[in-house]
């Protein structure tokens, strides 16, 4: 039996060169008529910055502090996720029929992933990688390599070049 491609999770790092996925996703999505759930994950603080807030404020005040910036963090990257689908799409995300949801998540990035995309049932993942051989952009594709290894939903992992 053939798979159907219903649902697709597009997760990115909201960077110009993810650009070409996203039209990868609409492109899957429109020859299979499916709907596209946009995905960005903030990471977590690490200990050390908190730890340093913790020494100029209390707990709950480097608590909160840390609390009220992820909101905002979300709150600007669930725009710049809305803009960059409009500019993709052409159209408002009202409008847009193949666009079913924009989530911006907090967890570690493959990890929340998966999660979001087992919770969402989603048939397939699509994610960008970068092709630079530079040693640091080792480290930059670790949420691709990561998401090969451990999803047991399909992944397409599309190489995409900074400019």
């Amino acid at each position: 039996m053939i798979p159907e491609i219903n649902r697709i999770l597009y997760a990115t790092d909201m960077g110009d060169h993810m650009r070409p996925v996203f039209r990868y996703a609409v492109c899957l999505a429109q020859k299979h008529g499916a709907k596209i759930v946009a995905t960005h994950v903030l990471e977590p603080i690490h200990s050390e910055i908190h730890y340093a807030l913790e020494a100029s404020l209390s707990k709950d005040q480097a608590d909160k502090f840390v609390s009220d910036g992820l909101h905002h963090v979300e709150h600007k990257m669930h725009g710049r996720l809305v803009q960059f689908c409009e500019d993709e799409m052409g159209e408002t995300l009202e409008n847009c029929e193949l666009l079913s949801d924009i989530v911006v998540l907090r967890g570690r990035t493959a990890e929340t992933i998966i999660e979001e995309a087992e919770r969402l049932d989603v048939d397939l993942i699509i994610v960008g990688t970068h092709t630079d051989t530079s040693f640091g952009a080792h480290l930059l594709g670790s949420t691709a390599r990561t998401l090969t290894q451990l999803s047991r939903i399909p992944v397409l992992v599309i190489p995409v070049y900074e400019k």
